[in-house]
């Protein structure tokens, strides 16, 4: 799988940077939404996608959870200030949707914020689609066992320790209620301008080949040839590079 899983990511990363050039010399705006249980694979995912991509037209929005000052505002005020401008590609690692699953599941919002939400979303995502953003909603799904599975992994690795939050320890115990919340919003907010689409990812790798290519195939910008560059002939010896005495040279102890 490994051998496999690098030449179709190869390839797909390919696809990817036609797209972005696609989407640069179009003017038009993408924006991608990916929802899932915590450790689902949402932020590995949104690596492999901008493994490769130019840096100055994507964007990844990872919002923390609201200061007192935006949790007075409009709730989706937050978020429009990050959605995409003209040739932009933009990444949401979790969005407006957290008030759909996990804050009415941990407690963070009242019911009846969370039904004004449910009965707001269809029209605010109208309103962006209609003013011609490409909108993508993608949630990852995962079993319960492999879930658990993948937080045991993180607790035992020092590197991945950070992406055990308190909440994502206390949501542990509401897989079934964040099931039930997942599935009504689901019936809510699939919409003909934006419906969801659903990715089995207890496979990570196969989970992220089967959403790149499905989010390449909504995408009608990626049939832009990468034209092959060569490189002038070089004039005389190659130089090796002096930097001031003033600075400080790293020793090298590798």
């Amino acid at each position: 799988m490994s051998k496999q899983y690098r030449k179709a990511m190869k390839e797909l990363q390919l696809e990817l940077i036609r797209l972005q050039r696609g989407l640069c010399r179009s003017g038009r705006r993408l924006l991608v939404i990916f929802e899932g249980r915590d450790a689902a694979g949402k932020g590995g995912t949104i690596k492999a996608i901008t493994e490769s991509l130019d840096t100055r037209d994507y964007r990844i929005a990872a919002l923390p959870k609201p200061d007192e000052r935006e949790a007075s505002q409009w709730y989706f005020q937050r978020y429009v200030a990050h959605l995409p401008c003209a040739g932009e590609f933009v990444l949401f690692d979790r969005s407006w949707y957290n008030r759909a699953v996990v804050e009415p599941a941990m407690g963070f919002c009242t019911q009846k914020e969370y039904k004004a939400f449910l009965d707001a979303v269809p029209a605010f995502e109208k309103l962006l689609v209609d003013d011609g953003i490409l909108l993508l909603k993608y949630w990852l799904m995962v079993d319960q066992a492999e879930q658990e599975q993948r937080f045991a992994e993180r607790a035992d690795d020092p590197l991945k320790r950070w992406k055990l939050s308190p909440v994502d320890l206390a949501a542990r115990q509401k897989y079934a209620e964040m099931g039930k919340l997942r599935n009504a919003m689901i019936e809510r907010t699939h919409t003909a301008d934006a419906p969801w689409f659903v990715v089995d990812f207890n496979d990570q790798k196969r989970g992220r080949i089967n959403l790149i290519r499905h989010l390449l195939q909504q995408v009608p910008f990626n049939d832009t040839p990468i034209a092959e560059v060569k490189l002038p002939r070089l004039q005389g010896k190659p130089k090796t590079e002096h930097v001031t005495d003033q600075a400080v040279l790293v020793p090298d102890t590798f």
